[in-house]
Order: structure tokens, then C-alpha cells, then sequence
């Protein structure tokens, strides 16, 4: 039986563990990233383990979400990322060279070899045939310590693409349909290879949105074959050298097929407020818009902008919308400029942004007041632009550029004929916007600068055997990340600072959760269906680590946030019947007896509510690794405890 192309990079990377589906595999890591709202803590994690000098192969740091700087915080970050950078052998990518995924893919990325990112949306490198895995900021520092990064053998999900894309369809009309079929819970627990006819069809950076959006369905990571398409980008990028062609073998067993005809697609839509909540244009309607903001890691590349830039040419934007373009990387920018792309959008009313995530965070451009707005991203949560009351779609740049000139949601189609686009032979090369670590015979000359919002790891306790506190929050389903930790401009700088950022957490559900869980001393949060989707940010567990939270009881979690709280020491219980969900009420006092025991042994609680008297199964189960994680307080103490050892 032969391999698929996910399964055969994972073989030649592991290095602990049984190759067997459902098993915990350790698998050595080749390269990192980090960008600057994660990064921080990730390198704060890496100084406490005491290591000196990285030893992946290739580890980058990015500074390209909180560049917006209206105080010290940001540039404080920055400045301290850029000084461990150059002293620990990391190279740094400095704020205006552009998104950290759009960057890796042009310059760092190199197929067949293995990526963990403090960035949801790592999986974008996907698309050049790299296994590439969002991870939480602990993780990829442990990683770049020369540690396994260990997760569950996935199931692979093969999604066989025949067909062509009709003219004005698009890449991000395909990823769409997947969301559209399987959800954003679709894909927990898979890994999703693309296969197929049509990916002769589909360039470097149309694979790359479809893998970028392949964090949205909730799956390990997202890849395509590495194939001549894959080997003429690399040798565009002047990086020919790196390529190597990958693929399935013919007889690849997988765990489940899904076809789509490409040229059966139309474009469309993910409406208010999920990326599954996808229908066609028709269904939506003509309805009218405020705002179009086009760009993000998953529609910033140069393509993206060639399309949008012929849509607009010799137009004008409507009065009644405000339409922001952001190039994904300095590349892109500077070829925008040589090919008379950026005049083209500069002359139509757009107004250009910098090559960073801006936007998509919430960094800028919230939308008004109710105000309906098309955006190529990735995400439209509720809240996540910035304004609560917002309705957000996620549509192709081709939809984008053309409702922008209608005023209203338009389709692209109505465009008639499409040229043919095509990348460049040669892309425009300068990497002077990444600078290169110190050489290690100097490394201990660097002094690490810091500014005095940079605060350390919150502590952690071992984990007790008898846990008994309150249930300080109880939420629904496909809570997000974007709920428990919320970004935007006010809130990212504070990344640095957890005992700063906590007094945030969760007050997109309730506001008063900070102080009552700080009150409270201790405390259990339950939750519903998909808890903790979205972005790998471990702020997500770190701020309620700091506010007291011991365990999360949940109907089912989200892969990365679910590590994500093993590794600050928090335990994540999966309700044996969901139906138990209903009779716990926020308020009701939760007591765990026998932790240790159930850990160590079949990895079933019993949860008792003191207040209806009624008990409860939870489940946990974890390799012994894990388990050993879990009961010294979180990855970081068990990091410390096994390098002191050795």
C-alpha cells in the first residue's frame, strides 16, 4: 500500500512514536516562523529554556501585525524580537517587508520540508508542497530548541480537483466550496492533500489561498504536490536550487475523497460570521456595500493584484465605498510599482496600505456602524473588524475589486472576457529587509533590549489531584479564539504583558469575566461544540492560566487551542455526552476528585456539581508524554525539567 504525499513527509520526519493513524508521533522540525503579536511571548518561552543558538535549520522572525505603533508597546516588542533574533540565530524580517506567510512562501519556503508557525495560518506554505502546521508560540520555541513537535497521525482527506475554473472564478472560490462541504469543524484531526487534473491549472499562489484557508476548516495542515508549476515559482524566486518534485504514490490510501468540478464552481461568499457560512452571490443578492478591503495572507500576492488592478483600470470606486488594497509582501509592492499596477489602483480611489496583516486583525479600518464590508481575508468573526455591529464577507479579490466600482455585491462574471494572466519569469528579488542573526563567535556580545510592557511567562502550578472551584463561564458553540483573546489595536500590544492583556479575556462575551475570575481564585470554564477555532494564539490560554483557570469542560475542541492549554497546564475535558452540557450552570460549584489517577490511567473523570448533585463523565486521554506535560504544570516546566536532565 503506498503513501499519500502528507504521510511520506511526516515518515521521513519522525522521530518518536508509532507510524500508526491515531498515535502521537514526534516529528523534527526543519524551519519556524513567528510574527510579532506571538512572537514575543514565543522568544520571552525560548530565553527561559536557557538554549543558546537555534537549531532548525532555518527559524524567522516577522514583524507584521502590530505595526501600527500609538504608543511604546509595539516598537518596544520590535526592538526586543529583533535583539534576540540577532543573538539566538534567527533571522529577522523587518516591519514593511510584508505578511509572515506571503514572505516564507516567496523566499524561506522549500518543498518536502517540515514548518511550524505561532501563526494559525502556517499552512499557507501548503501550497509549494511544504508540510507547514500552525502551532501555539511554546511549541514552535520548544521546536527551535531542537524539540520534536509531537502531534496525533492525522487522517488525510483527499480533495480531488478536475475541471477548470470558469473566467472570474477564482482560487478562493475553491477553498470556499470546501468550507461550504465540510465546515470549520470538518477538518479537525486531518491533514488535506490536494490532488487531481486541475492543478495544472492552478498557480503557486492560488494553491497557497487554498491551503491558507485550510486552517479555517480546523485541519492539521493543507498540501499540494510539489510539481513543475512548484519548480518554475521557486526558479522565478531565483530558488530553483530548492526544489524537488513530490507526490502521492498511485496506490495512496486515504481516509476519505471529496471531488469537485472546478468548472461547475461560481463565485462566492462566507457570510456573517463564519467562513462556513458560505452561499452563492445569487443567494445573497445585490446587497449594498460600505467597505472593500482586499489583501491579507490569503489574497495579497502578485496575481491577486494583477486581476484586481485590470478590474479597476480606468474606473473609479464607488462614492459610497471605502476600498483598501494591501499588498502581501516589499515583493509585491515594488513589482506593483515596475508594472504600473500600483497606479492603476492609486488612480481608481483606493487608498494602498502596508505590507502587513492590517485589517484582518482588526489593526485599522473597522468598518462603520453596521457597515456591510467585502473583505478577502480569512476570517469574519463577529467583532474581529474592530466594530461589533459590522457584517463581514469573505469573497475572491476578483468579487472585491468589481463590487467596489458597483457599490453593491456584485458578481465578476459580469466582466465577460478574462485575459489570461500571467506571473513573471523573474520575480524582483531584494532581501534587504531581512537581517541576518549575529555569527555565534559574537552571539554573546548581544544584549536582549526590553521595554517595560514585556512581562514574563505567567506562573504555573503541578497539577493537583483534587480540583474544586466554581464555574466562572459557560459559553456555546465555535467559541473562537478572537472571543477568549480579542486582537485589534488596542488589544495586540498588550501581548507581551499577560497580566495586562487577561483584563481583556473574554469580555466579547461578558465583561465582567476578568474580575470575577480573578476574584474567584480558581476556577473551570465549560463550553460548547469547536471550542477555541481560529488562530493558534496561546493568549488564548495564558490570560485565563493567569486568571486562575484549572480546566476547560468542553463538548469538543479546536486541534491547536486544545494544545495550547496542555501546554500552560490546563485540562482540557471533553464531556463524555454533550446532553451533560445543559445541566451546568455558570455559577455552579465543579469538583474534580482523583485527577492524577484518571490521568494516569484511562483518561475518564468523574466531574461532580455540587450544586444539582449530579456527576458527570469528562474524557482526557493523552500519550504519556502528554500526561507527564500536564502534571508538572505546562510544556514549559517539562522543557526545563528534561534539558536540566540531560
Amino acid at each position: 500500500m503506498g503513501l499519500t504525499l502528507a504521510e511520506k513527509i511526516l515518515k521521513a520526519h519522525t522521530v518518536d512514536g508509532e507510524f500508526r493513524k491515531g498515535s502521537e508521533i514526534g516529528i523534527r522540525i526543519d524551519q519556524t516562523l513567528t510574527q510579532d503579536a506571538t512572537g514575543t511571548m514565543a522568544y520571552i518561552e525560548f530565553e527561559a529554556m536557557g538554549i543558546g543558538q537555534v537549531k532548525t535549520e532555518r527559524s524567522v522572525a516577522y514583524i507584521d501585525h502590530n505595526t501600527l505603533q500609538s504608543g511604546f508597546e509595539n516598537a518596544d516588542d520590535h526592538r526586543f524580537i529583533a535583539s534576540v533574533a540577532k543573538k539566538h540565530g534567527i533571522y529577522y524580517s523587518r516591519p514593511g517587508n510584508g505578511i509572515c506567510h506571503q514572505v516564507h512562501l516567496e523566499r524561506f519556503s522549500v518543498p518536502g520540508k517540515t514548518l511550524i508557525g505561532s501563526d494559525s495560518h502556517t499552512p499557507t506554505c501548503g501550497g509549494i508542497g511544504m508540510l507547514a502546521i500552525g502551532a501555539g508560540g511554546l511549541d514552535v520555541a520548544v521546536a527551535m530548541g531542537g524539540g520534536a513537535y509531537y502531534i496525533t497521525y492525522p487522517e488525510i482527506l483527499n480533495v480531488r480537483l478536475t475541471g477548470r475554473l470558469k473566467p472570474w472564478v477564482a482560487a478562493k472560490d475553491i477553498i470556499l466550496e470546501v468550507l461550504r462541504r465540510i465546515s470549520v469543524k470538518g477538518g479537525v484531526g486531518k491533514i488535506v492533500e490536494y490532488s487531481g487534473d486541475a492543478l495544472r491549472y492552478l498557480s503557486v499562489p492560488e494553491r497557497a489561498t487554498i491551503t491558507n484557508m485550510g486552517a479555517e476548516l480546523g485541519a492539521t495542515t493543507s498540501i499540494f504536490p510539489s510539481d513543475e508549476i512548484t519548480k518554475e515559482f521557486l526558479e522565478a524566486q531565483g530558488r530553483g536550487d530548492v526544489w524537488t518534485p513530490l507526490a502521492a504514490d498511485p496506490d495512496a490510501v486515504y481516509d476519505g475523497v471529496i471531488e469537485i468540478d472546478l468548472s461547475e464552481l461560481g463565485p462566492l461568499a462566507a457570510c456573517p460570521h463564519s467562513p462556513d457560512n458560505v452561499k452563492t452571490l445569487s443567494e445573497i443578492g445585490n446587497i449594498k456595500i460600505d467597505q472593500v478591503c482586499i489583501g491579507s495572507c490569503t489574497n495579497s500576492s502578485l496575481l491577486d493584484m494583477m486581476k484586481v488592478a485590470y478590474i479597476l483600470k480606468g474606473k473609479t470606486v464607488h462614492p459610497d465605498v471605502s476600498l483598501t488594497v494591501s499588498p502581501g509582501s516589499k515583493q509585491v509592492f515594488g513589482m506593483m510599482a515596475e508594472l504600473g499596477i500600483l497606479d492603476t489602483i492609486i488612480q481608481s480611489g483606493a487608498r494602498v496600505l502596508e505590507c502587513a496583516c492590517g485589517p484582518c486583525i482588526g489593526m485599522g479600518q473597522s468598518p462603520n456602524s453596521k457597515g456591510v464590508s467585502l473583505r478577502t481575508f480569512n476570517r469574519n468573526f463577529e467583532g474581529r473588524s474592530g466594530t461589533r455591529d459590522a457584517m463581514i464577507y469573505l469573497v475572491s479579490p476578483e468579487t472585491a475589486a468589481y463590487s467596489a466600482l458597483c457599490g453593491y455585491l456584485a458578481n465578476p462574471r459580469e466582466l465577460g472576457t478574462m485575459p489570461l494572466f500571467e506571473l513573471p519569469e523573474k520575480f524582483h528579488i531584494n532581501d534587504n529587509m531581512i537581517t541576518k542573526p549575529a555569527d555565534e563567535s559574537e552571539a554573546h556580545t548581544v544584549e536582549i533590549l526590553r521595554g517595560p510592557n514585556i512581562k514574563e511567562y505567567p506562573a504555573t502550578e503541578e497539577l493537583s489531584d483534587t480540583i474544586r472551584a466554581s464555574c466562572s463561564l459557560k459559553v456555546g458553540d465555535n467559541i473562537t479564539t478572537d472571543h477568549i483573546m480579542p486582537a485589534g489595536a488596542k488589544i495586540l500590544p498588550l501581548r507581551s504583558n499577560i497580566p495586562e492583556i487577561s483584563k481583556h479575556c473574554f469580555t466579547v462575551c461578558d465583561k465582567d469575566f476578568p474580575e470575577r475570575a480573578k476574584a474567584l481564585g480558581q476556577s473551570i470554564i465549560v463550553g460548547g461544540v469547536n471550542y477555541g477555532q481560529g488562530s493558534s494564539r496561546e493568549h488564548a490560554a495564558l490570560a485565563p492560566l493567569y486568571l486562575g483557570v484549572k480546566a476547560v469542560i468542553a463538548k469538543s475542541f479546536a486541534r491547536i487551542h486544545r494544545q495550547n492549554l496542555i501546554n500552560a497546564g490546563i485540562l482540557p475535558l471533553e464531556l463524555e455526552d454533550p446532553a451533560d452540557y445543559d445541566s451546568i450552570s455558570q455559577g455552579d460549584v465543579l469538583e474534580i476528585t482523583g485527577v492524577i489517577s484518571s490521568l494516569e490511567g484511562n483518561g475518564i473523570f468523574r466531574v461532580k456539581d455540587n450544586d444539582t448533585g449530579r456527576t458527570f463523565s469528562a474524557l482526557c486521554r493523552l500519550s504519556d508524554r502528554m500526561k507527564a506535560v500536564m502534571k508538572c504544570g505546562g510544556l514549559l516546566k517539562f522543557t526545563k525539567q528534561n534539558l536540566n536532565r540531560e
